[in-house]
């Protein structure tokens, strides 16, 4: 809505997960100003209600110029989501003011992206920040002005994109509607990599698969998925978790391949890899078909007589495994990857219902003798994590933690018989850790902690 349309007096008090949009004159267009002349003001109040000890803080975000269109920065989940991933203990955001240009509005494919060297530099933009700041005091809540004006940061969001260019956009019936892009990430200074991605408009701040881009080995022009790829941050973690039960593997593999099943498959990078890099029976678990089509048509998936994925509820599999245990059907490995459902209850691993008794039940009685629960873990509370922690003791023997580089992902590692306490004198050179050491893990492998 319009601005004219819009009472000031509903931004007077702070109204939790309260999120409004209008549009508003530009006051200071210009041939050098990025932005056009009306402008999209977006503003999302936290989940929570601010300290009543201290005033609350608003902070400001100017959308970068071509990105109005991505979710991030279009959709109320994504104001929300970036609302949390902004805050940090120095400071944690009461209200988050988004200002940028008006979304095209398209049912198509969101246009391409490609970052400018000018883009958040330049003294003009100095200058079109300052002349928002009327605007910004407008929209501070009355308990901003406790100790005088407030100071109102313009913040950043680096996430690393040079280049993005859509490839299509697809609706799944539990997933919602899905892109898939192909993205230039600045991943240091002096690296660029090519990368292919799919992400959720539900959490359109999560990306749910990426992998990298490889030249094709005929035609250096065309760029296809790198078979394998582990280069989402845990899933290099996910997959050391195989040191622990190397040796009994390792065992396995003397008879026939080792089993492993993952519950939820996304564009299947973690699949593809204990299939294709470490020789793995495979049997991938997706709730979703078209997820699944998305993975086949773009992220490389294929199936054959290793590697086997069908669609179903992966949780409710898991808590009737023990109606219809046998021996033949034991995994050495259950790997879960699956996000909170709710975008309400912010960016979480795994989903709560994971988290039931007669699923963790379930999931033991669904193990080798020697087999491993590994979940990748995103804490969206810490009290939550150490609910999690104090079930997973009740039905598994030890308990092993893996932080994630990203600083948001753990993986956490249970075990169905103990392992002993001394990891240092389990680096056997069995296949399993040497397949690690070929993958770079060993620094992973190096951070594993009993908890």
């Amino acid at each position: 809505m319009g601005a004219e349309g819009m009472e000031p007096a509903v931004f007077e008090h702070l109204m939790p997960f309260e999120f409004l949009c209008f549009s508003f004159p530009n006051p200071l267009p210009s041939p050098e100003n990025p932005y056009s002349e009306t402008l999209r003001v977006a503003v999302a109040d936290a989940p929570s209600s601010p300290s009543k000890t201290s005033p609350p803080a608003i902070a400001a975000v100017l959308v970068p110029n071509r990105r109005e269109d991505d979710w991030v920065f279009s959709t109320a989940a994504g104001h929300f989501q970036l609302l949390l991933f902004l805050s940090s203990p120095n400071l944690s955001i009461s209200r988050l003011v988004l200002i940028g240009n008006l979304p095209s509005c398209s049912s198509s494919l969101p246009r391409p992206y490609s970052r400018s060297q000018s883009d958040g530099e330049g003294a003009s933009l100095d200058c079109f920040q300052e002349s928002l700041m009327p605007l910004l005091y407008a929209l501070c809540p009355k308990a901003a002005f406790v100790n005088g004006m407030p100071s109102i940061p313009f913040l950043v969001y680096e996430d690393g994109v040079i280049r993005c260019n859509p490839v299509e956009k697809v609706v799944g019936h539990r997933a919602g509607e899905m892109l898939v892009e192909d993205v230039e990430i600045e991943v240091s200074p002096e690296l660029r990599e090519l990368r292919r991605r799919l992400r959720f408009k539900k959490m359109p701040n999560l990306i749910q698969t990426q992998v990298r881009l490889l030249p094709d080995s005929v035609d250096v022009e065309v760029f296809r998925p790198e078979m394998g790829s582990l280069v989402q941050p845990y899933l290099g973690p996910m997959v050391s978790a195989l040191f622990l039960n190397g040796l009994a593997i390792d065992e396995g593999f003397r008879f026939r391949s080792g089993n492993v099943l993952c519950v939820g498959v996304g564009g299947g990078p973690l699949v593809t890899a204990l299939r294709w890099r470490f020789g793995f029976r495979v049997l991938g678990v997706e709730a979703d078909e078209e997820v699944l089509s998305v993975a086949r048509r773009h992220f490389g998936l294929f199936e054959d007589e290793f590697l086997k994925v069908f669609v179903d509820d992966g949780i409710r599999l898991i808590e009737d495994y023990a109606l219809e245990r046998s021996e033949s059907k034991l995994f050495h490995a259950i790997m879960v990857d699956l996000d909170e459902e709710d975008p309400m209850n912010g960016i979480g691993a795994p989903p709560a219902k994971f988290l039931r008794r007669n699923v963790l039940a379930g999931a033991r009685m669904a193990l080798h003798s020697k087999g491993i629960l590994v979940v990748n873990v995103i804490p969206s509370d810490e009290s939550l994590y150490a609910m999690m922690i104090k079930l997973l003791r009740k039905f598994f023997c030890e308990l092993y933690e893996l932080k994630v580089e990203d600083g948001e992902n753990f993986v956490i590692i249970a075990t169905a018989s103990p392992i002993g306490s001394d990891l240092k004198n389990m680096k056997k050179q069995g296949g399993i850790f040497e397949k690690l050491k070929k993958l770079g893990c060993e620094s992973f492998i190096a951070g594993i902690k009993k908890i």
